[in-house]
C-alpha cells in the first residue's frame, strides 16, 4: 500500500469514529442500575472505536433509530467502551464475552443478546424486543 493511501485512509477512519459512537449515553458506573431502577428498558452496546464489527452495529442502530424515533424515545441506549470497562461490574455480572455485544435488560431480566452480529434484521429484532418491553 502506498504511504499516501495509508495516511488518507487512516485519517478518514479517525474522523469517522465519533460518528459511529453517536447513538446513546456514555457509560459511567451505576448508570445501568439507575436506569433499571427507574423502570426503563436498557439497550447496552459494548463497543470499541477501532472495531469494525462495532461500527457496523452502530451504523445499523443509528439507521434504525432514524427510521423509528420511538426507539430512542422509549429505550435507554447506553454505550460501554469495552477497552475501558471490560472488567467492570456490569460486564462481569452479565458475562459479556467480548466487544460487539448488544444486550437488552428490563428490571432484573435479560431480554436478548447479540454477540458480533451485524445483520440489520437481527439488530432490529433486538431493538423491537426492547421497544415492546418499554411499552409493556
Amino acid at each position: 500500500m502506498r504511504r499516501r493511501t495509508f495516511v488518507a485512509s487512516t485519517l478518514a477512519a479517525a474522523m469517522a469514529a465519533p460518528a459511529f459512537a453517536a447513538n446513546g449515553q456514555s457509560y459511567r458506573q451505576g448508570l445501568v442500575e439507575e436506569e433499571l431502577a427507574a423502570g426503563r428498558t436498557v439497550f447496552l452496546d459494548f463497543y470499541t472505536d477501532w472495531c469494525t464489527t462495532c461500527r457496523a452495529q452502530g451504523k445499523a442502530i443509528r439507521d434504525l433509530m432514524d427510521e423509528n424515533p420511538a426507539y430512542e424515545a422509549n429505550v435507554s441506549f447506553i454505550k460501554i467502551d469495552w477497552d475501558q470497562h471490560a472488567q467492570s461490574s456490569i460486564a462481569t455480572r452479565l458475562n459479556i464475552p467480548r466487544r460487539s455485544t448488544l444486550v437488552v435488560l428490563k428490571g432484573d431480566k435479560e431480554l436478548g443478546r447479540i454477540v458480533a452480529g451485524t445483520r440489520k434484521a437481527d439488530i432490529k429484532a433486538l431493538m423491537d424486543t426492547a421497544l415492546a418491553a418499554a411499552s409493556a
